[in-house]
């Protein structure tokens, strides 16, 4: 799988440790992100249906496997299960059209998006909002009857692995105690200011991987005046005297800590520089100077509070508990 290294979930599989990020990218810019991407060598790319960019990528990846400038077997793409789609009914069709939308007979990795469930209009009304802007939830989202629903996707094929993304560690325990098929990869938001260790602890123990989204600290909270991670005089510091970019020190820490990245990147001089982070290695004293920007909570960016108004009156809103 190209000259990447990569990460073995518990099933054998293998993940690339470096993909490409596709939130909040659409159309022309995600055909030429992927485009680019592919001719850096890149081969992990990261969706979802939300992202509604299935199609523009499927069309990219489409054409590479048809002229055999790839063949699938080399690449990994994981999508996943939107909200409205969180009951076991509705996983089959949900994967099914990502895989025509990507142009894939299979995905190598599906995870449940979020573990909140949603009701809406119909299969494109991807997020519900009622007459006062709050978020549409559906109170009965049931986790073991939705994973069942998730195992059975591996046994049709239609997905290699099955994963979660934004879990809280007592819901990663309920789904340990009935699965048939675990977990292989947990997405999270992890990044320098919010490392997310008792998460990855609990991950560790059980052998999730770990996949970190927002791994250069994207600046999402509009409120925050502090600096963003990039700019932490630690990080800079490193990057100098290395000779490096911030952002490649921010993806070989998580990197050297065994954690998958999938930076988003549309801008081609940075997408080439997120992958070139293989040739060189941060020193202990690094990692530790590193692991010590660690905020705890206090560093996380991604609440989901504003963009879904009234999330956290639903039951399974994994943010009630530390971690």
């Amino acid at each position: 799988m190209s000259q990447v290294p990569h990460i073995t979930f518990c099933n054998g599989q293998k993940i690339p440790i470096i993909g490409l990020g596709t939130w909040q990218a659409r159309d022309e810019e995600v055909r030429q992100a992927v485009q680019l991407a592919l001719e850096c060598g890149y081969r992990h790319f990261d969706t979802a249906t939300l992202y509604q960019n299935e199609e523009a990528i499927g069309d990219v990846l489409s054409k590479w496997i048809s002229e055999g400038k790839v063949a699938r077997e080399e690449l990994f793409i994981t999508t996943k299960l939107p909200t409205i789609g969180n009951r076991a009914e509705d996983v089959p069709k949900f994967l099914t059209t990502s895989l025509k939308k990507l142009q894939l007979t299979y995905v190598d990795l599906y995870l449940i998006h979020f573990p909140v469930g949603c009701k809406g209009k119909d299969e494109n009304d991807l997020q519900p909002r009622d007459s006062e802007g709050k978020v549409v939830l559906d109170m009965s989202t049931d986790h073991k009857s939705l994973w069942k629903a998730m195992e059975e996707q591996v046994d049709a094929g239609r997905a290699k692995s099955i994963g979660i993304s934004n879990f809280n560690s007592e819901q990663i325990e309920r789904i340990m105690k009935f699965c048939r098929i675990q977990p292989a990869n947990h997405q999270v938001e992890i990044h320098a200011f919010h490392q997310q260790r008792e998460l990855r602890a609990v991950c560790h123990k059980h052998n999730i991987t770990m996949c970190a989204y927002g791994p250069l600290g994207a600046p999402y909270k509009e409120k925050t005046k502090e600096k963003t991670v990039l700019q932490d005089p630690v990080v800079t510091s490193i990057a100098a005297r290395l000779g490096k970019t911030p952002a490649q020190i921010l993806l070989r820490h998580l990197i050297q800590l065994n954690i998958v990245v999938i930076p988003k990147s549309s801008n081609p001089e940075r997408l080439k520089q997120n992958f070139q982070v293989f040739d060189f290695k941060l020193s202990d004293k690094d990692m530790r100077d590193l692991d010590n920007l660690d905020q705890g909570k206090d560093g996380k960016l991604f609440i989901f509070t504003e963009s879904m108004i009234g999330v956290e009156n639903h039951p399974e809103f994994p943010f009630k508990i530390p971690f």
